[in-house]
């Protein structure tokens, strides 16, 4: 399982200057990918233009977006050349991690459908790849086209229509920041759904989960949590909260859980925007059995006990 770090662009109060420090730290150290998430009505960063910058001062890292909204972004042309550029400005590092979306207060400050989601989910996927593939013109020719395949699609969704989509269009799964029976189910469910298409190989398994380090970093973390999903008497503040990784022995617990139900990628949504988490959690890491081979990675059997 490679391990990745978030951007810090859904902390609030975040300083937006320090998002490239950011990534170049987070590629030397050691980091596999970079993460973004995305709402509409929230103080956080625009997640690809974030990844853009990220882009611009790394080399290596691996960009990941887990999850771009779909549902409310009306324009599938536009969200092409946003998405082709972040790759073609990264050299071809793009994974894009794609989802409906969630948020009410999303939809309705966009103006999007309330209804019909799923249709506009794969009509806008459809209208990637033609815009992507040079069918899309005018007079003085397409947009900026990737590279063919590119970027690398993975789709979110925990109905079965989700499963089905993902392997119908993606190269895998983005499951949900919480729930080990979640992500069991949906592990299960996207690959019957992948060998039901005659899709090659396996599906790559993408998950998140939030962390922090230092000697706060549980009360950091509850109000983060709070603060992200409106409150703490929010039905998700306590799934979600249980779900984070605020000790060594959190995140070895899930390291291990998460590998073993088959996690190829794994990105760590910070908590805290302090530069220094780049740096504790990549010490943490190393304390709780990852190795540098040369990012990081994780087997749950080679894993300390103690």
């Amino acid at each position: 399982m490679k391990i990745g770090i978030g951007l810090p662009i859904a902390v609030p109060g975040r300083p937006p200057r320090e998002v490239g420090q950011w990534a170049q730290d987070s590629e030397r150290l050691g980091f596999h990918s970079l993460g973004s998430i995305d709402r509409l009505v929230y103080d956080i960063l625009d997640p690809l233009v974030s990844l853009g910058v990220a882009a611009a001062v790394t080399e290596r890292v691996q960009l990941f977006t887990s999850v771009l909204n779909v549902g409310w972004r009306g324009n599938p042309v536009l969200f092409a050349k946003q998405l082709a550029t972040v790759d073609l400005i990264s050299g071809g590092r793009l994974t894009a991690g794609l989802g409906i979306g969630g948020w009410p207060d999303d939809f309705t400050a966009s103006g999007a459908p309330a209804k019909g989601h799923g249709k506009i989910f794969d009509d806008t996927l459809t209208e990637l790849r033609r815009v992507w593939n040079g069918e899309v013109k005018g007079d003085s020719g397409p947009t900026p086209l990737p590279g063919a395949g590119r970027p690398r699609l993975l789709i979110g969704g925990l109905a079965q229509a989700g499963f089905a989509r993902a392997a119908r269009f993606g190269e895998g799964w983005v499951a949900p920041v919480l729930g080990r029976d979640l992500l069991a189910n949906g592990v299960k469910a996207v690959s019957e759904e992948w060998a039901r298409a005659d899709r090659p190989g396996r599906p790559q398994i993408l998950t998140a989960r939030y962390f922090c380090c230092g000697p706060d970093a549980k009360d950091v973390t509850s109000e983060y949590v709070a603060h992200y999903y409106g409150s703490k008497e929010s039905p998700y503040y306590g799934p979600v909260r249980a779900d984070c990784l605020d000790s060594d022995e959190r995140l070895r617990d899930e390291l291990t859980a998460l590998s073993r139900a088959g996690v190829d990628d794994l990105v760590l949504y910070p908590a805290s925007s302090s530069l220094d988490q780049v740096r504790l959690l990549a010490e943490a890491l190393e304390r709780v059995g990852a190795r540098r081979a040369p990012t990081f990675e994780f087997t749950a059997d080679s894993a300390p006990t103690t």
